[in-house]
């Protein structure tokens, strides 16, 4: 071979050596490019660029399944868009089949509802949308996605009722829907969820009615119903053979005998304040060795606190303003 003819050889393998050992699947490219686009192409999004490989990691917020050597987008993580005017979520999100997971947060400019595409990923696992104003009810074609694990949607403009149809999805790990203007009741459905549903977190919202019985046989890690408008008996939330570490239902109008209710030995916090529980301090509190916080302030709380585990080491503003709290850390009970 002549010396001419192997430089021409070397200059073809030489220009044709981008393509060919670019990762990034062609189809998944020009999604996340038509998704910049639809975002109106904002400066956060500068390194998604034609010329580079979507699977470098130079690309923000966009990661591939280079261990599994497919080499598809699964991961899209978007934070702080500047968007330079309000745009809804693209529907072009909806051509990335690998997809498990996907954020979007901290974008003010983010608007409209979410787009019936994104069923397309039926790989999906975790859905986040936080810190937006993303509006409109929580839409029912979700249900369609039987492989999500995780829905959280925090401090967006949701509104309309919490969805009867959550408890078919299966895999459901976590439900957190806080800081939105959810309305109505606890559907009575949600009683049904499988036992992977591990956190349930509807905090300051506008939450109405009573908690269903159904709820009783739920058995949550960490749940957090505070700052709504509840009211009744939220003693199905507790028991000594669930395996519970958190539970929120502060600023409410629950009502219930505290000193009836037999609290879960894994118990790690407890915010009750600002309600209308009444009856004295359960004696099963004294067990808990590794409560961190405790807070039953503003409610109609009655009787000696009983001694015992971590209750004398609890700041007496935890149990302020109840009607007749008394003993250790409290002054000496007079009448009791």
């Amino acid at each position: 071979m002549s010396h001419s003819s192997t430089l021409f050889l070397f200059l073809i393998v030489l220009f044709f050596t981008p393509a060919l050992s670019e990762l990034c699947n062609p189809q998944d490219k020009e999604a996340l490019l038509q998704i910049k686009k639809e975002f109106g192409n904002p400066t956060t999004l500068s390194s998604w660029l034609p010329t580079s490989d979507c699977c470098n990691n130079n690309w923000v917020g966009v990661s591939c399944a280079n261990k599994t050597q497919s080499y598809r987008v699964n991961h899209l993580d978007l934070n702080d868009l500047n968007l330079p005017k309000p745009y809804p979520i693209p529907p072009s999100v909806g051509n990335l089949p690998y997809l498990n997971f996907l954020s979007i947060t901290n974008t003010n400019n983010l608007v409209g509802t979410i787009p019936p595409t994104i069923t397309k990923l039926t790989m999906l696992r975790e859905l986040q949308i936080r810190f937006t104003n993303v509006s409109g009810e929580i839409p029912h074609f979700l249900s369609q996605i039987k492989t999500l694990e995780s829905i959280i949607f925090h401090y967006n403009n949701f509104s309309g009722n919490l969805p009867p149809w959550l408890p078919s999805l299966p895999n459901l790990y976590r439900i957190s829907l806080d800081g939105n203007r959810i309305s109505g009741t606890i559907p009575d459905s949600f009683g049904s969820f499988s036992d992977s549903l591990k956190l349930m977190t509807f905090s300051d919202n506008r939450l109405t009615g009573e908690i269903p019985a159904t709820l009783a046989k739920l058995d949550f890690d960490f749940v957090d119903l505070s700052q709504n408008m509840l009211e009744g008996d939220a003693s199905v939330l507790f028991g000594s053979e669930k395996h519970t570490l958190q539970i929120n239902l502060a600023n409410n109008s629950f009502a219930f005998d505290f000193g009836k209710v037999r609290v879960s030995k894994t118990l790690l916090i407890l915010y009750l304040s600002h309600n209308r529980l009444y009856g004295a301090l359960p004696e099963g509190l004294t067990s808990l060795k590794n409560l961190g916080t405790f807070d039953v302030s503003y409610n109609e709380l009655c009787g000696k606190i009983p001694r015992g585990g971590r209750l004398q080491k609890i700041d007496v503003s935890s149990y302020s303003h109840n009607k007749c709290l008394c003993g250790s850390p409290l002054p000496k009970c007079k009448h009791l």
